[in-house]
């Protein structure tokens, strides 16, 4: 994480480890499920992902104090997009990104970096998206780093170091694609 727009970039280990779980456990409320069904949500894969990346930043939207995506970080993560391992998923309404999220996809696992939305439940939407696709092409990890009150919605699941370490070492002893 970095310290401000422009400051220096962080390695930080949560401890706890929070992971959403891509079985049964992971939960769809059944008021999420309604507004999933009401609304016109178009689900896009990886057409917007500057536009997303800088929308989870929100510089400009908050003090830089609470920024933890800076310009530096933006730039390493477009490369790595342009080079196929980092993705959006994004939602879509009237024509208009109205939420989205953003991570890096390594052999199994999925590494959840950030989500927003700007309308509604857009964000919502597109963590469901993000677990139906990671489902379907046989990931078995979708880390989100560390519990918040709207993961945590989800069906969260912490766990020790020692136990992510295991799940992360079978995670990339598979390979999968996220991109066709």
């Amino acid at each position: 994480m970095a310290r401000g727009r422009k400051g220096g970039i962080s390695w930080f280990m949560t401890e706890p480890r929070t992971i959403l779980p891509l079985d049964e456990r992971f939960v769809v409320r059944r008021s999420l499920r309604k507004t999933m069904r009401r609304a016109e949500w178009e689900i896009r894969i990886d057409s917007e992902f500057p536009t997303v990346i800088r929308a989870c930043a929100r510089h400009g939207e908050v003090p830089d104090e609470e920024v933890w995506l800076s310009d530096e970080m933006i730039a390493i993560y477009t490369e790595l997009h342009r080079r196929g391992l980092a993705h959006s998923v994004e939602v879509w309404s009237d024509n208009r990104l109205v939420g989205g999220l953003y991570g890096v996809a390594l052999r199994s696992a999925f590494f959840g970096e950030s989500m927003f939305s700007r309308v509604s439940s857009a964000s919502q939407v597109a963590l469901v998206a993000l677990v139906e696709r990671l489902r379907a092409r046989g990931y078995c990890l979708l880390d989100v780093q560390m519990r918040t009150s709207h993961i945590d919605l989800f069906g969260a699941i912490d766990m020790p170091h020692s136990q992510y370490l295991q799940l992360l070492a079978k995670a990339m002893a598979r390979s999968c694609s996220f991109v066709d």
